[in-house]
């Protein structure tokens, strides 16, 4: 009697259990990855405004002094506006004293036409101008250096322009002030409201640059007194300084 071999048994392979078991593993670690992060809380906040503004005196002067000559020939427009900027400078530099600073602001050669009409314009003559900025800390002496200017040659002043020495301290007074003011105000409005200041989130300034004074000076005036220093008036400067602040408020603690 013929005896019959038992059948084969199916056996899986073995990298199919370890991709069911994979597979498992990533089914059960899947509702923790993709939950959502929690949002933040949203903070509750204040956000107000203070402006301050300081007035200081100015003290620093700038003077623009200029000499216009006039020649039909170009060389001698030049030789003549050497000539009187020279005297005009050995003046002011009497006048101002050892602390004062003078430099070139601008310099200018152009010619001087004659117009007719339907014709080509004709070159008459030449202008030079040369204008030198004086810089003093003693303003006390600013009749001073002008008048000796104008006696001395100058015939353009261009305007006087009043700063300070130093703007870095009165702009951080301003500061200051404007921080103090919002500050102050975000306490009476967090009081208003049942709440108190936690912390400061962001602060925020806006101060625009110091402008300066300026004062402009005709030149009749300027050389009309040969006795008496021509009169000047510096004024004041206004600094002014805009600080914005964010605050976390919460309830008032009891």
């Amino acid at each position: 009697m013929r005896m019959r071999s038992p059948p084969p048994r199916l056996t899986r392979p073995p990298c199919a259990a370890l991709l069911t078991l994979a597979a498992l593993g990533a089914a059960l670690g899947a509702p923790a990855a993709e939950q959502p992060a929690m949002a933040a809380p949203a903070l509750s906040s204040i956000r107000v405004s203070g402006d301050a503004r300081v007035s200081a005196k100015p003290d620093r002067v700038q003077i623009d002094v200029g000499v216009q000559t006039q020649a039909p020939l170009s060389q001698d427009a030049a030789s003549a506006n050497a000539r009187q900027l020279d005297a005009t400078l050995a003046a002011v530099r009497k006048a101002a004293g050892p602390t004062a600073q003078l430099k070139t602001v601008s310099y200018s050669l152009n010619p001087n036409y004659q117009y007719h009409s339907g014709a080509e314009p004709v070159i008459v003559g030449y202008t030079a101008l040369n204008v030198v900025q004086v810089q003093l800390d003693d303003l006390g002496r600013i009749g001073d250096v002008i008048d000796a200017a104008t006696h001395a040659g100058a015939n353009r002043i261009q305007g006087i322009q009043f700063t300070l020495r130093d703007q870095d301290a009165v702009r951080a007074e301003a500061l200051r002030e404007a921080a103090t003011r919002a500050r102050a105000e975000a306490e009476v409005l967090a009081q208003a409201l049942g709440l108190r200041i936690l912390r400061v989130l962001s602060v925020e300034e806006s101060s625009p640059g110091i402008v300066p004074v300026r004062t402009q000076l005709t030149m009749a005036r300027a050389s009309a007194g040969a006795e008496v220093a021509t009169p000047v008036e510096a004024g004041t400067l206004d600094v002014s300084a805009i600080v914005t602040l964010t605050v976390e408020v919460g309830p008032a603690g009891h």
